[in-house]
């Protein structure tokens, strides 16, 4: 018989078609009774796939008494209990490096669009206003102090990245990365007192709720920009609209959001701010390629008992 897999995120539809060819697939969303289904048939299924959007939570993890495997569609686990999975010896798999270059990009593009203002220009164009006179100047982005909150592995390649806009790079995290030139910052405020552009790209999660605050944002102050490209809960947002609508910053660009999808009103509804709907890795080739980890990780651990990348423990 084949190995029983219960879908509980939402996955791309060639993955799913994919991964019904492998294993006996369910899909929760599909069901009447979510509850009741997992219920009557959690102690069936062996593997679980599901998104870092969706995650999974020590509750459902307690109605699969049989779970061996988990394989994560993304590299966010702030909704996965990975703990309480390992706990039980729950192998827990997700989809790291093949995502860093389009984030490392879409990082750079929210920079650029926040100082040089290339979205706010383009309703400019479109709105006729060109014909009363030239768009406001904006802020250079080459030569620029860089701030990074986290250095993991996007975080070092929009580090590497920075190198082709000659920009000086500062990192904050809890403790100094081996092996980088980059000078490490111990303290968060001092980090957005030195940088031109502070950008989010550490985990979410409890540790690192409202990590960016009204002191943070002040320490950036008028001039600088805040961009984040991790996870909505490690920014206080109104306390981030509130700044950016008195102008204590330049601007943001965010990809990310506390209560996707909805975004606040408040927020739409300021000139200096970049908004957009979690697309940092929306790619078709980065999605193939996490698609394929996720479909690796599984075929590796029924059959050689590993995941091709676990996750690190809690």
């Amino acid at each position: 018989m084949r190995t029983r897999l219960i879908n509980v995120g939402r996955l791309p539809p060639a993955l799913e078609a994919r991964l019904a060819q492998s294993y006996d697939l369910s899909t929760l969303a599909d069901q009447a009774d979510p509850a009741a289904y997992l219920a009557a048939h959690g102690g069936e299924f062996e593997a679980l796939v599901t998104s870092a959007a969706t995650g999974v939570d020590a509750a459902m993890l307690a109605a699969l008494p049989r779970l061996r495997v988990i394989s994560n569609f993304g590299v966010g686990l702030d909704k996965v209990d990975v703990a309480a999975a390992h706990a039980r010896g729950i192998a827990v798999g997700y989809t790291p490096d093949v995502l860093n270059d389009c984030v490392a990009d879409i990082a750079f593009g929210l920079m650029l669009d926040a100082a040089r203002g290339m979205s706010a220009a383009d309703r400019f164009v479109r709105r006729g206003d060109w014909l009363q006179g030239p768009f406001p100047l904006a802020r250079k982005v080459s030569g620029a102090r860089l701030g990074l909150v986290g250095l993991g592995r996007i975080g070092r390649t929009i580090a590497q990245r920075s190198t082709g806009f000659e920009m000086p790079v500062r990192y904050h995290s809890r403790r100094p990365v081996d092996g980088v030139a980059w000078v490490h910052e111990p303290s968060l405020l001092e980090l957005a007192r030195w940088a031109d552009f502070l950008v989010v790209i550490t985990a979410g999660g409890p540790a690192t709720r409202h990590l960016v605050n009204a002191e943070v944002l002040d320490a950036l102050g008028p001039d600088g920009f805040l961009i984040n490209v991790a996870r909505g809960s490690v920014i206080d947002e109104p306390a981030l609209v509130q700044a950016l609508a008195d102008r204590r910053i330049a601007g943001a660009g965010l990809d990310v959001f506390e209560d996707e999808p909805r975004v606040p009103a408040a927020l739409m509804a300021l000139d200096n701010v970049v908004l957009l709907p979690h697309i940092a890795s929306a790619t078709r080739e980065t999605r193939q390629a996490m698609a394929d980890r996720v479909f690796d990780n599984l075929q590796s651990f029924f059959a050689e008992g590993r995941l091709v990348s676990a996750a690190p423990s809690a």
